[in-house]
Formats: structure tokens, C-alpha cells, sequence
């Protein structure tokens, strides 16, 4: 009888001890599987990791690299803002995905569209608008009050930016170093659409994010099974891949822009804020991860 009393205390002091390791994992590692980022497509139980450090990578689709991921009709742009219109992908404000907010469809467009000055309109134009509006807006309501064909009628003169205008993306992603297969793994995150601060017709003149999606939901409800979602091989077309498996492969050209640190500073701000600098401290950060690396086989 006692030895069951001290079996069942043990089971008690276990089941709390699990308690309060799942609740140390913070809200990054929930998921069926407690000690396993849920934002990963490629999940690794944090018991393994031995090193980690959060990078933010910048591509530019314009590059020859990164033109199979570009290619005609066929662009990464194209297929994700197809989804997203689908409705098959959630849309964030930023790449912290779920810790972050999310977006609607509306807002989504309202990023990727062209900025314009407003026109300017006189007396006469003015009042012959507003009677045109009372006239459309009696009829509406004389229908039952149509708003599919009011909302038409306001978003008829607005412009987007085609999918090949958006040739900025930026990547988040986990560098982690797998203790358990003795390897490093880039476990990417999300991945953000950026409006180009230097298109000609992003008259605002800074980069503009238009949203963030999870990287794991683009290889399950995107790219997975797609046809359209190839990295086009300009050499053979018997070896085009799925985008999914061009990021596993790092097939893409890539520049870091910042790697975590306690003041979530970007390079070129670490380094006085000029663009020339910034570009030298992403190769200086890029060679410093791959000597660290290899300086880990040395052990």
C-alpha cells in the first residue's frame, strides 16, 4: 500500500513538472507536439537545439539567381496574390504571423495599390459628381440597396501593382544549429511582400510591406501540388522544381539585413545608417555565420 502511495506522489510531481515545462516554452512553441515551433514547416523539439539565432534576408527577384522563381505568368508574386484572392492564405501585418495582426483582404490590396496624387476637380465637376452619386445611390436603394455595384463603382479607376512590379521580398527565418544530427538547418518562417522603394511608380519613395505570410502555409495550401508554382530551370525544362523544394535547396540569392540582437537593430543602422556600409556588414554577417559553422566541426 505504501509503495502505491509513493507511485502515485511520484505521477503527481511528473504531471506538474510537465505543467510547468510546457508553460516555460512561451507561446512560440505551441502545438500538439509541446517543444515544437508550430510556425515551422520543418519543426525541430527545442531539447535538440543547440544554437539559434533569427535572420531577416532580403531578395531581390530581379537578379539572374533568382529569375526561375520570376518567370513569365509564373511568378512567386502572381501565385501568392492569386492565393490570397482565393482566400486560401491568411495574410499578416508583419512577420511575427499569430503574435502579430492580421490583415483582411482589403487591406491587403490597399497596400499593393499604385499611390496617386488626387485630381483635382472644379465647381462644376464637383457638383455634377455629387449629382451622379444621389442618382446612382436613389437607384441602389430603389433595387434594394445593391453594394457589390457601388463598390464597383468606386474601385473602377483603381490601379495595382502587377505581380512582376513586386520584386522585393524579404524572408524570416531560424538559423539553428541541431545538436541531435550534428547539422545547421534554415528553418524558414515567413515570408513578406514588399512594394520597392525605387519602382518608379511608388511615388512615396520608401519600401512599403503589403503582408506577411506563414511559410508553412505557402508549401501546404500554395506551392504543394501547384503547377504554376515552378522554380523555372532555364537550362531543362524535364527539371523545372516546386518552390517549395527551390527553398529547401537555397536556390535563390539572398542579403541579410539583420540578425537578432537585443535592440532589434537592422545592419545598416548598426553601422551609422549608411546603404554602402550596410551592404559590406551584410557580407561581413553572411561570412562571420559560415566561419562559425565551420568552426563547430572543430570540436
Amino acid at each position: 500500500m505504501k509503495k502505491l502511495s509513493v507511485s502515485l506522489i511520484f505521477a503527481a510531481l511528473a504531471s506538474i513538472g510537465t505543467v510547468s515545462a510546457q508553460e516555460a516554452l512561451g507561446e512560440g512553441f505551441k502545438s500538439v507536439d509541446e517543444g515544437f515551433n508550430h510556425q515551422s514547416a520543418h519543426p525541430i523539439h527545442r531539447s535538440d537545439i543547440m544554437w539559434q539565432k533569427t535572420i531577416i534576408r532580403n531578395i531581390d527577384l530581379r537578379e539572374k539567381q533568382n529569375e526561375p522563381m520570376f518567370s513569365k505568368n509564373k511568378e512567386i508574386t502572381k501565385i501568392i496574390i492569386d492565393a490570397v484572392r482565393a482566400g486560401e492564405l491568411k495574410i499578416w501585418k508583419n512577420d511575427s504571423l499569430d503574435l502579430g495582426q492580421p490583415l483582411t483582404l482589403e487591406e491587403f490590396l490597399k497596400n499593393i495599390e499604385i499611390p496617386s496624387a488626387e485630381v483635382q476637380y472644379s465647381e462644376e465637376e464637383l457638383a455634377f459628381l455629387e449629382a451622379e452619386q444621389a442618382s446612382e445611390s436613389a437607384w441602389g436603394e430603389a433595387d434594394g440597396g445593391e453594394e457589390e455595384s457601388e463598390n464597383e463603382a468606386v474601385n473602377a479607376g483603381t490601379e495595382y501593382f502587377f505581380p512582376k512590379d513586386l520584386y522585393q521580398l524579404q524572408i524570416k527565418e531560424d538559423l539553428i544549429f541541431d545538436k541531435q544530427r550534428s547539422r545547421m538547418y534554415h528553418d524558414v518562417l515567413s515570408l513578406t511582400m514588399i512594394v520597392p522603394a525605387d519602382h518608379p511608380d511608388n511615388i512615396k519613395g520608401i519600401e512599403i510591406p503589403a503582408g506577411s505570410f506563414s511559410y508553412k502555409e505557402l508549401v501546404n495550401k500554395v506551392f504543394k501540388d501547384n503547377p504554376d508554382a515552378i522554380w523555372y530551370n532555364p537550362y531543362n525544362d524535364a527539371e523545372h522544381k516546386n518552390l517549395a523544394h527551390a527553398f529547401e535547396l537555397r536556390l535563390f540569392s539572398s542579403y541579410i539585413v539583420k540578425v537578432s540582437n537585443p535592440n532589434d537593430d537592422y545592419l545598416v543602422d548598426i553601422y551609422g545608417g549608411d546603404l554602402w556600409t550596410g551592404i559590406m556588414a551584410s557580407q561581413w554577417k553572411s561570412f562571420e555565420l559560415l566561419e562559425f559553422e565551420h568552426n563547430l566541426w572543430e570540436f
